[in-house]
């Protein structure tokens, strides 16, 4: 038994260590292919037809917000046009409608698309919308985005390629500094745009559309497919088959788009777990359709779409090497004859460092005061361990093939809480995870014990670490969870 403890410990440590230092990788490739950013073409002077699309449910406190941010956008009118794709049940219809009328009666190309039965949900509207989309171009933005006036003028021009099915830009944060959750939500995508996507794009490997804030090319998106909704990441699903059509994306690090983060525990699990669930499932549907892929893929391009689809199966590993840690130490100080498998598990560190080295370079390439945002690298790690039972849910949904709605993640706006809103704060729950959550603390706490016993020093900051994560998670969960419904009473 001891011995199928250390190895099961091993293996999971060497799939951790191997993503570890998968994104070392992609630190060489954003080094090596940085010069490769592309030069930005001049605007036509007759400019394409744009169609930009703007999918909701029940999002009464950001609504208001997005139409008019999007009717600022730099354009000749009578070149664009706006569709609200509302599939709302509450009286988000009754808002958007005013402010679409407002825009209307000033000569604005905006129409309000309404649908009953939500099918298909955000792919569904997308997709109906693009039935009757006037544009050549199709661009896309979230209920939480603010989109910047010149996000056409500067996405446009590169559509002259003929080849280009997509450009994307760089999420910015509204509210970055709200609270550390925000900022270590800030911090890690902060890498995922700046040196995934960025490296993706220059180095000629397959990214992914984020949903929002890009722009499509129409004729990409029929080609690949259309819009299908048999996962949960309709836009990653989506940008795999148009780029094995051969259709070419764009990354943008330079140009940005203005977004809100989930400013509370509960509302991030829902996003996580979204994203998550829905990436397993394109995984699924994908990879073997990549390999098989002879002509058009070369081996590293194969590889490297195999680690992106994949990287969410590090949540169940770091379930697995948070329990078996403290089984470890036991076995370590009973039984004599495993000095080596100490010693070789030490090179396992590495894998913290190239961890780190990754997010240190998302954030210096955008940020000034990149050292002192670094200092929530360890929160953010601690963080993302304490995700690991959410997230571990939905990859085990995935695998086994149950299906789930679409569910939104909560924004706030600047709209105060309502009649409108308070529903959906009374409909929190507190969820079996949680309590997963709070019992992982608890066993880490007699982990760090048990160390300290043996006096096993090295482990116990790893520990801590799991502590912190499960145990800040699952107390931050309850936490909000009971404030929501507070909130909710006293409306």
């Amino acid at each position: 038994m001891e011995i199928i403890i250390l190895v099961i410990y091993f293996l999971s440590l060497c799939i951790l260590f191997s993503f570890g230092i998968h994104g070392l990788i992609l630190v060489y490739f954003y080094r090596k292919t940085l010069k490769n950013r592309r030069e930005k073409p001049e605007m036509q002077t007759d400019v394409p037809m744009v169609t930009i699309q703007l999918p909701m449910f029940n999002e009464y406190s950001v609504v208001e917000r997005l139409i008019r941010a999007v009717c600022k956008i730099k354009y000749p009118i009578d070149k664009l046009e706006i569709q609200v794709l509302d599939d709302s049940t509450d009286d988000t219809i009754t808002l958007a409608n005013k402010v679409v009328d407002e825009y209307k009666a000033k000569g604005y190309n905006i129409k309000y698309i309404h649908r009953i039965d939500r099918s298909g949900y955000k792919a569904g509207a997308l997709k109906a919308g693009l039935e009757v989309a006037e544009g050549e171009f199709v661009a896309i933005f979230d209920a939480d985005f603010v989109p910047n006036e010149d996000f056409l003028e500067e996405t446009v021009p590169y559509f002259q390629n003929p080849n280009i099915g997509l450009v994307q830009t760089r999420w910015e944060h509204l509210n970055e500094d709200y609270s550390m959750i925000t900022k270590a939500q800030a911090l890690a995508l902060d890498a995922h745009f700046c040196v995934e996507q960025q490296t993706r794009s220059n180095a000629d490997f397959f990214f992914s559309f984020n949903g929002t804030a890009g722009i499509w090319r129409k004729a990409t998106i029929i080609d690949a497919g259309n819009w299908q909704a048999d996962t949960l990441t309709e836009d990653l699903d989506l940008s795999y088959r148009a780029q094995l059509k051969g259709w070419k994306f764009i990354y943008l690090n330079e140009i940005t788009s203005p977004a809100e983060l989930p400013q509370d525990i509960n509302s991030l699990k829902i996003q996580q777990f979204r994203w998550t669930k829905g990436a397993v499932e394109t995984a699924i549907k994908l990879i073997p359709r990549i390999f098989k892929e002879r002509k058009k893929l070369t081996l590293g391009q194969k590889l490297e779409s195999f680690a992106h689809l994949t990287s969410n199966i590090v949540f169940p590993f770091i379930i697995l090497t948070a329990l078996l840690n403290i089984p470890v130490v036991f076995i370590k100080n009973h039984y004599s004859g495993v000095d080596t498998f100490y010693s070789l598990m030490s090179i396992f560190v590495f894998a913290t460092i190239a961890t780190f080295i990754f997010y240190t370079y998302g954030q210096k390439t955008i940020h000034a005061d990149w050292r002192k945002r670094l200092l929530l690298f360890p929160v953010f790690m601690a963080g993302s361990m304490g995700m690991a039972v959410n997230n571990s849910k939905a990859i085990f949904e995935a695998f086994i093939g149950k299906k789930s709605a679409f569910v939104r993640t909560p924004k706030t706006g600047s709209a105060p809480a309502t009649a409108t809103t308070k529903k959906y704060f009374s409909k929190l729950k507190v969820s079996s995870v949680v309590v997963v959550e709070l019992l992982f603390a608890l066993y880490f706490l007699f982990g760090i014990g048990l160390s300290i016993y043996y006096l096993e020093i090295a482990a116990i900051p790893f520990q801590i670490m799991f502590l912190a994560g499960f145990g800040s998670i699952g107390i931050l969960s309850l936490k909000n969870a009971f404030k929501m419904r507070r909130e909710a009473k006293l409306i």
